[in-house]
């Protein structure tokens, strides 16, 4: 067996992760192994994020702390791949970087890297290796061996890029037009994920219920959710995110009747002011959005409905927050992800639409929908109290088993049994803002001293 080893270093969005995991398992192909430090790596990879500079600077400041290991081990191979190194080429990272030996766009198989380790010699590679390799389907994965049978939940990219352009995102110009996936090869990932242990997967897409729209008479999300919840051996599925032109009856209509497909859906407004929409070229009203999440709670009752919220969006009046905070009031939705506006150069918002909301209203801004989000989230947490879910177990926090329910929850509970992997009637004790704790329904309770509490305003 090789000792050859890789490691990976991550950041930003669950389909930056899955994009590693078709790298690494290039990698695992080619007789390499994890390791959890960069320093003992004969490979290393960074997978990047551009959708906010910070994201950007931070894998710069990442590379510049690589130089010195590069110059101390130049027969180490260091590799960019993701949204720094977009779709438009790498000229200017290779000259500010030269000591980087590959770059890679986002969504790569991997091959740039698998032909750099094989020149100039072809590295040798076990028989049994070999014969993994060409026993794969195409689209099938191989997970790190520290994660076989451990990893519980594991994202799965199905439409690449996007084509749809608001005028605050980079990721058009970093992941390039929308490409979809075809059903065989996501099914066949999903299979083998599944043979490995993982019991829930998270479809993923820039706008994923767009998936298809690229294929004419092609499948679409719908289709792949019935194939997907077919794959035996898998427990639940999620997907990601949505947007609000595209959530389809046909959508809706396998989550309510798909056994495997939770019922959680995170579909963005980003704002509640008809103008800042427009500004943002979102394509829909506000009163688009009431009328969707009615529909949604029509179509599927109890569903979870998540949103994401830009504040102080370039022109944002105080009268236009409003209009957002009063959306979310009455709608209520049970989870708001919230940012600042920040200009990306390169995007519509960044070249024509002056950031002139200041800091300091952008963070009061985010403070008042942040105290809403989370006074919100309690009153509809505490209607859980009593309640039994079902929580899938995804590991151990602070001697505590978690996982979530169908919703999406975070469920805390104490056990001595091995549970991970499994599904676990849990019934709610404890309810905080983000997160739920209780017993097992199926033993008797075992009191637990106060010390023991389970934390609950967990993320």
């Amino acid at each position: 067996m090789s000792d050859k080893t890789y490691h990976f270093w991550i950041t930003g969005c669950q389909m930056n992760y899955a994009d590693a995991r078709r790298v690494a398992t290039e990698l695992e192909k080619l007789g390499y192994r994890a390791t959890e430090r960069a320093e003992d790596a004969d490979v290393i990879v960074l997978e990047t994020c551009t959708v906010r500079q910070q994201s950007e600077d931070k894998a710069y400041n990442k590379l510049h702390a690589l130089r010195a290991l590069k110059e101390q081990h130049p027969e180490r191979t260091i590799a960019v791949m993701g949204c720094v190194v977009g779709v438009r080429g790498n000229e200017h990272l290779a000259k500010t970087f030269p000591f980087v030996d590959v770059f890679m766009e986002p969504a790569s198989d991997g091959s740039p890297l698998v032909s750099h380790l094989q020149q100039p010699e072809v590295l040798a590679i076990e028989q049994e290796e070999t014969a993994r390799r060409h026993a794969l389907m195409d689209g099938a994965v191989i997970l790190p061996r520290q994660q076989r049978n451990r990893l519980v939940s594991a994202p799965v990219s199905i439409v690449y890029g996007c084509s749809h352009a608001c005028t605050f995102c980079i990721i058009p110009q970093k992941r390039g037009k929308e490409r979809s996936r075809p059903v065989g090869s996501i099914v066949a990932e999903v299979r083998s994920l599944v043979e490995q242990g993982v019991k829930e997967v998270v479809l993923l897409g820039q706008i994923v219920d767009r998936y298809g729209y690229d294929v004419p008479d092609g499948p679409d999300l719908a289709d792949l959710l019935h194939a997907v919840n077919g794959v035996e051996g898998l427990e639940r599925i999620r997907f990601l995110t949505s947007h609000p032109n595209y959530m389809t009856d046909r959508i809706l209509h396998a989550v309510r009747d798909l056994p495997k497909v939770m019922p959680q859906i995170e579909v963005p407004v980003q704002a509640g002011d008809d103008e800042v929409l427009r500004n943002m070229r979102r394509g829909y009203t506000a009163q688009d959005y009431r009328d969707l999440v009615r529909h949604i709670r029509e179509v599927v009752p109890g569903a979870a409905i998540h949103c994401d919220i830009i504040v102080g969006f370039p022109g944002e009046t105080e009268k236009q927050f409003q209009a957002t905070y009063d959306l979310l009031a009455e709608l209520r939705l049970d989870k708001i992800h919230l940012a600042r506006y920040s200009a990306r150069a390169g995007t519509v918002s960044a070249r024509a639409m002056p950031d002139d909301v200041s800091d300091a209203e952008k963070r009061r801004r985010f403070q008042e929908i942040e105290a809403l989000n989370e006074r919100i989230s309690a009153e509809k947490m505490r209607d859980y109290l009593g309640q039994t879910v079902e929580v899938l177990v995804e590991g151990r926090r602070k001697g505590s088993w978690q996982g979530r329910d169908p919703r999406g929850k975070l469920v805390f509970f104490e056990d001595e049994r091995s549970l991970r992997g499994q599904i676990v009637p849990v019934r709610i004790e404890r309810a905080g803002a983000w997160s739920l704790s209780g017993s097992p329904a199926d033993r008797t309770p075992t009191p637990q001293p106060e010390t023991a509490a389970i934390p609950l305003n967990v993320l």
